[in-house]
């Protein structure tokens, strides 16, 4: 059956999967454990049932509490913070997890996440982070986030999205970029001038560039995470000895290797949804649509 006779081909065009299931969890996560975060602090805003699971370097690598590495990922200072947050994991996360598949993409967000922690500890042991310290408190889903938000970069990096604030149109590229040079700044700025308010947040923008260094680490070599295979050694043989692909070839066996490919694009769909397709995929339905029947 062709691409053109299937019943839900022109549907594919204009529908939008619904929230796929891990994006979907860790955004209940999340607002879950915010709610119980703040309902057991004191009147000041204080303590709290989840001091022990924040990040902290003198805890987590000094004491050996690594599981930190993986908790503060899940909780949140204030209500602004958790809204920021889950806001980019319900816009970027569907498009990124569709490209990974489930396991992958929770592997990639969390590994994301300890890259974040990890980073802030790099900057804070070279003595990068005058104001923060060994025993200052990492929270947040932002180190994840921001490798999301160059994983949906790296797979349309030319999609345009209109922001609500300021209220402008950007291509995913550009605001990748433009939150990669604020952290950059950012952390400049509080090694130079760490009284600064605007500053402050130099530790949490450390955890935000390690989490979007390790994104691009992991959609520029994805086998890492055993998605696709590991590129083999390049044969370089003599002009000479390479041979030209045939002019002509049987048309019965282009039309079969057509139709195949096209089945086996149309089964990806069905089972990870058509934001899941690479470039070469979508430009093979672009033409199979465009062919007469």
């Amino acid at each position: 059956m062709g691409w053109n006779e299937r019943a839900y081909a022109g549907r594919l065009r204009v529908s939008r999967p619904p929230l796929p299931a891990v994006t979907k969890a860790l955004l209940v996560i999340n607002i879950v454990v915010f709610v119980l975060d703040l309902i057991s602090r004191d009147d000041l805003g204080q303590g709290g049932w989840f001091q022990a699971f924040h990040f902290r370097v003198a805890e987590a690598i000094g004491s050996g509490y690594l599981w930190q590495f993986l908790s503060f990922q899940f909780l949140h200072s204030s209500l602004g913070h958790l809204i920021f947050n889950m806001i980019g994991l319900f816009v970027f996360g569907p498009t990124v997890e569709h490209w990974w598949g489930r396991n992958r993409f929770l592997a990639y967000y969390l590994i994301c996440g300890v890259s974040g922690a990890l980073f802030f500890s790099l900057l804070l042991g070279l003595g990068l982070l005058p104001n923060a310290g060994s025993f200052s408190s990492l929270v947040g889903a932002s180190a994840g986030l921001f490798g999301i938000i160059f994983a949906a970069a790296w797979i349309n990096p030319a999609e345009q999205l209109r922001l609500w604030f300021p209220p402008i149109t950007v291509t995913l590229r550009k605001l990748a970029m433009f939150f990669a040079a604020w952290a950059i700044l950012v952390i400049l700025g509080g090694l130079l001038a760490p009284d600064a308010r605007i500053f402050w947040n130099a530790g949490g923008e450390a955890g935000h560039l390690g989490g979007a260094l390790m994104g691009i680490l992991l959609m520029k070599f994805p086998w890492l995470l055993r998605k696709g295979r590991k590129p083999g050694p390049k044969i370089i043989r003599p002009k000479q000895f390479r041979r030209s692909p045939p002019k002509l070839q049987p048309r019965s066996v282009v039309d079969l290797r057509a139709e195949t490919e096209i089945d086996r694009i149309l089964d990806k769909i069905s089972a990870d949804g058509i934001d899941a397709l690479t470039p070469d995929e979508r430009a093979i339905l672009q033409q199979m649509s465009e062919k007469k029947p």
